[in-house]
């Protein structure tokens, strides 16, 4: 062992969130959105892990894995809290969580000499951050002395949406021993497992060294190493506004099969040979999963109703509210979930999550598209917000970044006008290049190349008012692009 040896943050971003609809969708999932405050899940995860310190290791910057159409979020993200990456690891498709810490413990091998894995997911938030850091820092120092580390949070209800971890203490040490996982079990396990007092809610959060990941893998599922060694080996790398990734080749990647971390490796330990520890973790963890699990979390008024945004409640009791921009007015009703969202509005019963994620289940099979993305849309750039549409029109609220340039493209089916509202726009259109203002506009042929770009010190606002046959995002002919989008046609 060398002296200081080396601990690597990974943090694994994949997930949907479903339960936590219509606010979380595929291409803006929980992990991405504020939902505590100003910073995202994904951000707080990653402060988080800057303060592992030690005199018996080192700290990298966290290893990240993420899918291929989040990249610009991840970054983005990464930027506004000036956090750096040791590498982003974009799956063009996604295969659960073996294969995706796979393929960090195979990146972080190449970094640094066999390093102790400290794999978090994106989407937990914690309360006392000190507690978090001193047991991470316990699991790390175990985990150089060869154990397999896993974090258990002592539950206080029956919940049947978590793992569980049955372990009791070791008295020649801090860690406790695991005698077996037990995924999520029907409700009146749950409630046995509660009363026994030696079941923990498994955190996801896994300790272990990057050789013994990799061996305990190719001892329980060989096949899952074998196909990701394969698709880590066709993998593009890449810089993204000087941010290292890398991407593994499709095809390669979905033929690996789909398993968590607990049923290809974590399961099979108990009562194995190999070292499995437990350290406990009561640090106020919340995995967010549920609109009932951010109700928990927040603060009540005297009738434990929780009202983020805008709303007024009358004779109502253990309700939730969220309001993204609209005005949410109950009136003597109990127990519901209502968010507001500038293009769904969400009522539900606070106490069925499951009833939202079959919401979703229902609106892919009738083939809305309201599972998919917001209304709002974010681009490496900025984003943009689709405010009005008719026949052959439509209208956008346009967000360009400090020093943002969007891509040099064509339509073949649309024309634009473009409205300065806030800021300073430099715009390309055909061989003109023009400087347009606040209440200044300009307009764009159908057909006539022209690019974007906000040469001034605030951000860049404009309204677009496009007219065309169809109005389509994938109308779009790029030839040129600062953030390596490829393919013509393409979304911008």
């Amino acid at each position: 062992m060398s002296k200081h040896p080396n601990v690597q943050p990974v943090i694994l971003c994949g997930g949907s969130g479903t339960r936590l609809w219509p606010l979380s969708r595929r291409v803006y999932p929980k992990q991405y959105l504020p939902l505590l405050g100003e910073r995202s899940l994904f951000q707080l995860t990653a402060i988080r892990l800057q303060h592992l310190t030690s005199n018996r290791f080192t700290c990298s910057k966290p290893i990240i894995v993420t899918g291929e159409d989040h990249k610009f979020i991840t970054i983005n993200q990464l930027q506004d809290i000036e956090v750096r990456s040791e590498t982003i690891i974009l799956e063009p498709v996604g295969r659960n969580t073996a294969p995706a810490l796979t393929f960090a413990a195979l990146a972080a091998s190449n970094l640094s000499e066999d390093p102790v894995l400290v794999v978090c997911p994106a989407d937990h938030t914690v309360g006392d951050e000190g507690l978090f850091t001193e047991a991470v820092v316990k699991g790390v120092e175990a985990a150089l002395d060869g154990a397999v580390v896993v974090l258990g949070v002592t539950p206080d209800k029956p919940e049947t949406g978590y793992g569980y971890i049955q372990a009791t203490p070791d008295l020649t040490n801090a860690c406790f021993e695991v005698h077996r996982f037990v995924e999520k079990p029907d409700k009146r396990s749950a409630k046995g497992y509660l009363q026994e007092g030696n079941y923990y809610w498994n955190a996801g959060i896994f300790i272990l060294r990057a050789s013994k990941w990799l061996a305990l893998l190719e001892t329980f599922r060989a096949d899952i190493l074998a196909s990701s060694e394969r698709a880590w080996g066709t993998r593009l790398e890449e810089k993204v506004l000087g941010f290292s990734c890398a991407r593994p080749e499709e095809a390669a990647v979905n033929a690996i099969a789909s398993e968590s971390i607990d049923y290809a490796v974590m399961e099979h330990l108990s009562g194995s040979l190999d070292s499995v520890v437990m350290i406990p973790l009561d640090v106020g963890w919340s995995d967010l999963g549920t609109w009932g699990a951010i109700w928990e979390t927040q603060k009540k008024d005297e009738s434990s109703n929780v009202s983020i945004g805008a709303a007024v409640i009358n004779n109502g009791k253990n309700n939730l509210t969220y309001s993204t921009g609209r005005l949410i007015a109950l009136s003597g009703l109990d127990d519901l979930v209502v968010v507001e969202t500038p293009d769904t509005v969400l009522v539900a019963n606070k106490n069925e999550a499951e009833g939202v994620k079959g919401l979703t289940d229902m609106l892919k099979d009738q083939h809305f598209e309201y599972t998919e993305a917001h209304r709002k849309v974010y681009r490496p750039w900025g984003w943009y917000d689709a405010v009005d549409e008719g026949l052959n029109f439509k209208v956008k609220r346009i967000h360009v970044n400090v020093g943002a340039t969007l891509s040099l493209q064509k339509h073949n089916h649309r024309a634009e006008h473009w409205i300065v509202v806030a800021g300073v726009a430099e715009v390309t259109c055909g061989t003109k290049v023009m400087t347009i203002r606040e209440n200044e506009s300009t307009y764009i042929p159908l057909g006539e190349r022209h690019r974007l770009f906000n040469p001034g010190s605030a951000p860049l606002e404009l309204v677009e008012v496009q007219l065309g046959t169809y109005l389509g995002e994938d109308d779009i002919v790029r030839f040129a692009d600062e953030y390596g989008r490829g393919g013509l046609p393409s979304k911008d």
